[in-house]
């Protein structure tokens, strides 16, 4: 992979100009489309296949009248008065409500239910209002017109009217000049990290950027598909950190190589090969993560987890194109003035024992077990709060205070008790019913009397009379939990009710039943999704790694980073600490979806710590196979850059977090601290203990285990095989595959191949040749990409395998026989330009000497004057038109009969 990647950064640092407008004119596109499809947010949190949601379509089409959206107008006298007395005006204002287009009914509070629509005290009088469209269809203007209505009382009078109900919900994009403070922040902490403007605005561009394309592109598909306005929130936050995340490393890497005085396009290059793998791998967490919430099977969910993946994805693909690009046109510009502040910064990568990093590392692993108790301990103790984390679906209780919607919500719970603004509904069959409407009487008055019941505000048959609804006020708001027990006991109930009604399909809808509905499957998907999560973490890091303790160790500090994140947000939104200060509408319960997001972004963000800082310790660890030495200079090499893309995370999370919407609000501050804590307490101070406690342990993995793991060179090995690759082609000249000690073995480890050297040129046509079938068929094999090599160097077409092997397969084929005359003459047509190509061709037979293969052979030779270089094996040799032979006496020791191809 870091060789892939070490090309494509060449190529778009070499194609600077052109891949950054290619970028500018996606995103105007992706704008253009956005703005033409004219698609639309909506708040439809819904789950098919739940009986609340097969209540909701029973509504829609049995009895729409009381299937589409809703409101609340709320009448209030002045102090000391009736609303009686203002009853003339109260009709007035309904009757004006009512003439709205799309509104169904304005109820009248003085009519036959004003028990339950007249306040105890006299002072309030509550109108529902009845639309036929559904939230997500409900324009602005008609909002409006009911806003006008309601309020076109005569200057004189004294009655007070007050607007609310779901109607209110927004479907807008909620962002800020706050939000745009965490990008400020991230711009100071990037300019003193790097002590360059230049360097600083780069991650903030392309972050821009690629959010951009994504915010577009989400836009876009709402025209097409039901997209949450919590949505775009989401993904702009996740999308704008991690965007200035990845960037940075990659920055960072590319000005310490300029201080070592690597040219820039080749300084871009290697930058994209290091710190653009780990980019990658970072990214593809992230976004397994977040897909990763489909698991819960709750569509409005999976939207949003896709959503936020593909603002992830686009991130990372911004980070491995525009990046590079932007470092290939900048140049020379970014290189440190050789003994500036930028410049002695960078060198802390060379091992500089007096940095702060270098201080705190020796601090923590002084003793590491002391340091290991503390931590954990620590966390611990943050995590306590997390017990008493409450779940819910928002409602207008958790709009910003002093808002139309959150104004009449406090009143009418104050004035009727809080479930009036969140009803149960019960829908019923009737159509085996002579007497609909008594039927309706009679099963609202045993609703009443159950427990938990405030009172029954409405029991009818549809006009029809094949539906009926009940509309039941719980004592409780919608996220008690005694509210969820009562439409529990509604469903347990449901057989009985049926049975002594003679009525069919009872069921428990509306919104109220939505939410918990809702978070009935989020708690029951959590415990699954948790074993995806962390079940990927141990099996990614432990391929990244190449150890068990590694993998177990980040794993079990992930889930003390959630642990501590989850005590945080529930400290403030239940136990109301901090909750003036932060802006907290309403303590109580949090959104529902909050753990199974964090837990799926705080992974990708915490695996994305743990492997910028612990691969380079690895790669320390295998320089030198000191594993003290390899925590204390890899930690000091990492710690600033880490420390930075840390505190960016954190600001540009905090930023919404202040005026942020009730869903995305607990989630900001649940990522803010989820990041202090992982970045700060787990990765750079448990981690170095913890490997420290462990020495050269931490390393270790078992033999059966390193053999079936595939290889990913997120550390950059690779790179340097390749880059010693293209020293020797310019010492020795080119060569099509070239092998030093390689070495094969099979499946239960036993030696097939052993010490192979070899040297193909291009156009040269080399015969291997071996008494042990096996053996030249696993030379030819691996050669091919087909095979791994267990150790030594192999290059084929200056692809380095193993790490390389998907490319040469694609470029390379191996013929398990001796080809037919067109098959050599398609062969022939396969080299493009000067590309060099390479044909692997086993099971010649060279006893035979009929015309058709001697024409066979003739063809073969005919390949390498094109160009083509063609690797041939044969249990026996041919008389001539060999460029090289090479002889496989045994599997275990070659012998090297050519120079051209020693084998």
């Amino acid at each position: 992979m870091s060789s892939s990647l070490y090309r494509l950064g060449r190529l778009m640092a070499r194609r600077a100009r052109l891949v950054l407008v290619v970028w500018l004119l996606a995103v105007l596109g992706a704008g253009l489309v956005a703005v033409g499809a004219g698609g639309t947010l909506q708040e439809d949190l819904t789950i098919p296949g739940t009986e609340s949601q097969h209540g909701l379509d029973v509504l829609e089409r049995q009895f729409p009248e009381v299937a589409g959206t809703s409101g609340q107008v709320l009448f209030r006298a002045p102090a000391g008065e009736q609303v009686r007395g203002y009853r003339g005006q109260v009709r007035a204002v309904l009757d004006r409500v009512e003439r709205v287009e799309h509104v169904v009914l304005a109820t009248d509070p003085f009519g036959r239910q004003q028990r339950l629509s007249l306040s105890e005290d006299g002072r309030h009088a509550l109108s529902q209002v009845q639309l036929d469209l559904p939230l997500d269809r409900l324009d602005d203007a008609t909002v409006a017109e009911i806003e006008e209505a309601a309020r076109s009382l005569p200057g004189s009078s004294d009655l007070e009217v007050h607007l609310g109900g779901t109607i209110f919900t927004s479907t807008t994009v909620h962002a800020s000049l706050t939000e745009a403070l965490g990008v400020v922040v991230a711009l100071v902490v990037l300019a003193v990290t790097f002590g360059s403007l230049l360097a600083a605005g780069m991650p903030i561009v392309t972050a821009v950027l690629g959010v951009g394309v994504a915010m577009a592109g989400i836009l876009a598909a709402a025209s097409v598909t039901d997209i949450s306005s919590s949505t775009p929130t989401l993904a702009l936050m996740i999308g704008l950190a991690v965007g200035i995340d990845y960037a940075l490393f990659i920055v960072s890497r590319h000005r310490s190589q300029l201080v070592e005085g690597l040219d820039a396009e080749e300084s871009a290059a290697q930058a994209m090969a290091t710190a653009g793998s780990a980019v990658i791998f970072a990214g593809t967490t992230v976004v397994i993560a977040l897909c990763g919430l489909v698991v819960a099977r709750i569509p409005f969910l999976a939207v949003m987890g896709v959503a936020a993946a593909v603002a992830v994805a686009v991130s990372v693909l911004v980070a491995l194109t525009a990046v590079p690009a932007m470092l290939g046109l900048a140049g020379e510009r970014l290189r440190p003035r050789p003994g500036s502040r930028a410049a002695r910064h960078a060198l802390v990568e060379h091992g500089d024992t007096h940095t702060l990093g270098a201080r705190w590392v020796a601090l923590v692993t002084r003793v590491p077990a002391l340091t290991v108790l503390v931590v954990t301990a620590g966390l611990l103790v943050m995590a306590l709060p997390a017990k008493d984390l409450a779940l819910g679906l928002p409602d207008t209780g958790t709009a910003p205070a002093g808002s139309t919607e959150r104004v009449t919500y406090d009143l009418v719970a104050e004035a009727y008790g809080p479930g009036f603004n969140t009803p149960l509904l019960v829908t019923v069959d009737i159509i085996r019913t002579t007497d609909p409407i008594g039927v309706m009487d009679d099963l609202g008055r045993d609703l009443a009397t159950l427990d938990g019941v405030e009172a029954v505000a409405l029991s009818t048959p549809n006009r029809k009379a094949d539906l009926g609804i009940v509309q039941v006020v719980p004592e409780a708001a919608q996220a008690d939990t005694a509210t969820a027990e009562l439409a529990q006991e509604i469903r347990d109930r449901a057989g009985a009710l049926e049975e002594r009604y003679g009525v069919t399909d009872l069921t428990v809808t509306g919104h109220t039943a939505v939410s918990i509905d809702v978070s009935a499957r989020l708690a029951a998907a959590l415990l699954p999704f948790g074993i995806v999560v962390v079940g990927l973490s141990l099996v990614l890091l432990a391929i990244v790694f190449r150890s068990v303790a590694v993998p177990v160790k980040a794993t079990l500090g992930y889930l003390l980073s959630v642990g501590a994140s989850f005590g945080a947000v529930a400290a403030v939104f239940e136990w109301g600490w901090l909750a003036d200060e932060l802006n907290v509408a309403r303590v109580g319960p949090v959104i529902s979806f909050l753990p199974i997001i964090l837990m799926g972004v705080l992974f990708g963000l915490a695996m994305d710590y743990e492997v910028f800082l612990v691969s380079r310790m690895r790669e320390e660890f295998v320089r030198t196979g000191d594993a003290r030495r390899a925590v204390t200079s890899g930690f000091t090499a990492s710690a600033r850059v880490v420390t930075a893309a840390a505190v960016i995370m954190i600001s540009v999370f905090a930023a919404f977090v202040p005026h942020g919407d009730a869903s995305v609000k607990p989630i900001a501050l649940g990522l803010a601290v989820g990041v202090f804590v992982d970045a700060f307490l787990v990765r750079m101070t448990l981690v170095p203990a913890v490997l420290a406690m462990l020495g050269d342990r931490a390393w270790w993995l078992p033999g059966w285990l390193d053999r079936r793991l595939p290889v990913l060179d997120v550390e950059g090995v690779g790179l340097g095989r390749h880059l010693a690759h293209d020293a020797w082609t310019r010492e020795h000249g080119a060569a099509v595959v070239r092998a030093e000690g390689l070495r094969v073995e099979d499946s239960d480890g036993s030696v097939v191949l052993d010490g192979v050297d070899a040297v193909v040129r291009p156009g040269a046509l080399v015969v291997v040749h071996a008494e042990d079938r096996v053996a030249r068929r696993a030379l030819l094999a691996a050669v091919a990409g087909r095979l791994d090599a267990s150790s030594g160097t192999l290059v084929v077409l200056d692809r380095v395998l193993p790490e390389e092997a998907a490319a040469v397969r694609r470029r390379v084929p191996l013929l398990e026989r001796f080809p037919r005359l067109d098959e050599l003459e398609a062969l022939g047509g396969r080299r493009r330009n000067d590309d060099p190509v390479l044909v692997v061709v086993d099971g010649v037979d060279f006893f035979a000497s009929d015309d058709e293969l001697d024409r066979r052979w003739q063809a073969l030779r005919r390949l390498t004057e094109r160009g083509v270089a063609v690797l041939a094996g044969a249990t026996h040799l041919p008389a001539d038109g060999v460029t090289g032979v090479a002889r496989l006496d045994t599997a275990a020791t070659p012998t090297r009969t050519d120079e051209e191809a020693s084998l």
